[in-house]
């Protein structure tokens, strides 16, 4: 499991483990948070075409599918 800093969570880089349409390397551009300063979601940014996608951030913490950091 990855452990992982809601805090420090924007601009953070991550490798899919199973990479979908040549996307592997993708970096967080935003962080949604409801009205408790909570996190809900975040944005991640394909680094190869660009492409958003919107996920729940506790997504992130399984190994099997994210790999912190660019490798």
């Amino acid at each position: 499991m990855n452990r992982i800093n809601p805090n420090k969570l924007q601009y953070s880089k991550w490798t899919a483990a199973h990479p979908c349409n040549r996307e592997k390397h993708f970096l967080v551009t935003a962080v949604n948070r409801d009205l408790a300063d909570c996190v809900q979601s975040c944005i991640l940014e394909a680094v190869h075409s660009r492409r958003e996608t919107e996920i729940d951030w506790r997504e992130l913490k399984n190994d099997a599918r994210w790999r912190i950091g660019w490798r």
